[in-house]
């Protein structure tokens, strides 16, 4: 296994803490009900995982400064950050994916979130397994790094000829399998996944839009586990920036869903940000990118993209020209 900062009590600690805020969104979800999150809600609870990411940041960093320096702290600090920041980026366009999902399979509003946190929980044992897996392999073989950066560079470019195409939900083999060997029910039954009916299991549509959903996070994070790896390749910051990120989506999901189409240039940021990450990871071994300037271009990337969406989809921007539409 890699070298690490993360000690026994340190990855327990870590566990606790995922149940923990797991346990209180699921609390919370429960004592709520099945309706609509308001978008103040979603802010609020966004900031706040934002928050917790940045306190344990912190903790971090102080551990560190008095275990290690204050070199080493600061290093593995931004690492941290950086890693945070490239998988909540890329969890933006994951979001989006939901969002086609869900209007594809037209999911009520009102049962989206119980789907949304057990993608979560799922998409968390998921990217656990494979990051220690990856962790190992590339203990194993260092090579693989060059392999790693190629997919990502790979993935990048095809990210940014792709960036105007819609995913094709009818040609997903996943679903095509589910419609010839479930029995599925044509209308929705609460938030329920199946019923029983006549003595025969059937299953409802939300079951196959979490199905849906499961296989389309798979494919995240064969992108996003090896753009983590180009960061650091400490397997306790690469989960923990990873699980963050993961932590604050259904929040996130909440509050950009009514602003999804102003987001048109994300797809090109995120396009960029593979082919960056995919060099740094090839060029390890030649020269070292240095993470505070990586850190500055994922940063700066996802500024522009995001303020440069923002402006040519403001009201009125696109009257005339029928290409970026008044929201």
């Amino acid at each position: 296994m890699l070298s690490s900062v993360g000690t026994p009590v340190m990855w327990a600690g870590f566990a606790v803490l995922v149940v923990v805020a797991l346990v209180v969104d699921l609390v919370v979800l429960k004592a709520k009900g099945a309706k609509k999150v308001a978008f103040r809600e979603a802010l609020n609870w966004s900031l706040a995982w934002v928050a917790l990411a940045l306190l344990f940041n912190a903790w971090l960093w102080w551990y560190v400064d008095g275990t290690a320096g204050r070199e080493e702290a600061n290093r593995i600090a931004a690492e941290f950050f950086t890693g945070y920041l490239i998988e909540k980026s890329l969890a933006v366009d994951n979001i989006f994916v939901f969002l086609m999902v869900f209007t594809a399979f037209g999911v009520p509003v009102a049962f989206q979130r119980r789907v949304l946190v057990l993608g979560i929980i799922g998409a968390i044992v998921l990217r656990a397994v494979m990051i220690l897996l990856g962790a190992w392999l590339l203990a194993k073989f260092h090579w693989l790094l060059y392999v790693f950066g190629a997919f990502l560079l790979i993935t990048g470019v095809r990210m940014l000829f792709d960036a105007e195409k819609e995913p094709d939900l009818e040609n997903m083999a996943v679903l095509k399998w589910l419609r010839r060997h479930l029995r599925v029910t044509a209308e929705y039954h609460g938030e329920r996944f199946t019923i029983v009916r006549d003595g025969v299991r059937w299953f409802t549509p939300l079951f196959v839009v979490m199905a849906t959903i499961a296989v389309t996070d798979v494919i995240f994070a064969v992108d996003s586990i090896p753009a983590i790896f180009a960061v650091t390749l400490d397997p306790f910051i690469v989960l923990t920036s990873n699980v963050f990120a993961i932590l604050g989506l259904r929040a996130m999901y909440f509050m950009l869903a009514d602003l999804a189409d102003r987001f048109h240039l994300l797809k090109y940021g995120l396009a960029f940000i593979l082919v960056f990450i995919g060099i740094k990871m090839i060029l390890l071994d030649i020269y070292k990118i240095p993470i505070g300037f990586a850190l500055a271009v994922v940063f700066t990337v996802l500024a522009v993209s995001l303020v440069g969406s923002l402006y040519v989809t403001r009201p009125g921007a696109g009257k005339g020209d029928g290409k970026h539409p008044s929201p």
